[in-house]
């Protein structure tokens, strides 16, 4: 069965930093759009950082400059460094593999923590 599984979340204090991984099975990793997406409690699930299949990186406002997307095509895994920390970062991580043509792939999700 294909899936996505993530690595990384935990609890950090403000200004702190965490590594989040997702590993895919290789037929997911070498056709889908790989990409991040988070959810705090009371909020719709949003965006944070997409990497598209034409070599663009999307990455929302509101982590550019701290959070880096990136993968590894070796092992089929995305990871999302998370640097400079801020309390509302704090949210479940969510990774997605998404094609136009077939349905999405979704992670398990990992709770990131952000607090002094």
């Amino acid at each position: 069965q294909e899936q996505l599984v993530e690595s990384g979340g935990g609890l950090v204090q403000p200004g702190g930093s965490l590594r989040l991984s997702c590993a895919a099975s290789a037929s997911i990793f070498s056709r889908y759009e790989m990409g991040w997406y988070r959810q705090a409690p009371g909020k719709q699930r949003e965006l944070v950082a997409v990497l598209r299949s034409v070599g663009m990186t999307i990455v929302a406002d509101s982590v550019k400059g701290r959070f880096t997307i990136s993968r590894d095509n070796a092992k089929n895994t995305m990871y999302l460094q998370m640097n400079s920390l801020k309390p509302e970062d704090t949210a479940v991580y969510y990774c997605n593999a998404h094609s136009a043509i077939f349905a999405d792939y979704w992670g398990q999700g990992t709770q990131v923590t952000v607090s002094s």
